[in-house]
């Protein structure tokens, strides 16, 4: 049996070059955040790491938003402190936590503990005092169709993908993760009232193509099973 074709539940934006998406999608998500406070509570945020979003984030920054009625979050973390350069909490402090934008408040999914399963409880709790569901998501996608830390072959991917999980936040560990880490889970994810999915270079979007027609190896891949999912349609901001 074919799998459905996902593109009703995908809106594609499609840019020249990197630089010209993260000013659109800064624009986006900033007007999206805008709105949040206009409507009297906090705005709340969560962004991906690596270094595709590093553009996006330092235009982000120069937004003019409310920031302190703004919680910016992760949507997931090495397993690594903030002196390490893999580190998601670093980078959003470095890029998007400047100027005006420092005065946002920022909870990181990384704590000084020796695993992520010690602290997951912490984490969780840290969360479940924001507000929800979230406003924004932004999430980024692997040459492996992973979003998230969404890997394939996860020692916790059937709960995270799992729609009906309570956890807002699992460990990870993966043979294509590098470090253990930790992660959103799916619902938070997929409530989340505006969604999108940043995506640079050619084969990558191959790759969201197959998970999108679930042709071939795109029916199993992770983002797939978070397209299925989310609530409001996933803004697709691409570049080739």
């Amino acid at each position: 049996m074919d799998a459905a074709d996902l593109s009703p539940r995908i809106r594609m934006h499609a840019f020249a070059d990197g630089a010209a998406l993260a000013r659109a999608l800064a624009a986006a998500v900033a007007a999206d955040l805008a709105a949040a406070l206009a409507a009297g509570r906090l705005a709340s945020l969560a962004v991906s790491g690596g270094n595709t979003p590093r553009a996006f984030l330092q235009a982000l920054a120069t937004q003019a938003l409310d920031w302190p009625r703004v919680v910016v979050t992760l949507v997931d973390e090495r397993w690594v402190p903030e002196s390490s350069a893999r580190s998601n909490a670093a980078l959003v402090r470095q890029h998007l936590l400047q100027g005006p934008a420092a005065a946002a408040r920022f909870v990181p999914l990384y704590r000084p503990a020796a695993r992520p399963e010690d602290a997951v409880g912490e984490v969780e709790n840290d969360l479940r005092a924001l507000p929800r569901p979230l406003d924004v998501v932004v999430l980024g996608m692997g040459g492996d169709g992973h979003t998230a830390s969404f890997f394939a072959g996860g020692d916790h991917l059937g709960q995270a993908l799992d729609p009906a999980a309570t956890a807002l936040v699992l460990p990870m560990r993966a043979p294509a993760a590098g470090e253990a880490r930790i992660t959103l889970s799916l619902p938070p994810i997929a409530s989340a009232r505006h969604p999108y999915l940043h995506v640079e270079g050619a084969e990558k979007l191959r790759v969201l193509a197959a998970a999108v027609a679930g042709t071939g190896a795109g029916r199993a891949y992770p983002i797939r099973r978070v397209l299925e999912q989310t609530q409001a349609p996933m803004q697709v901001f691409c570049t080739a």
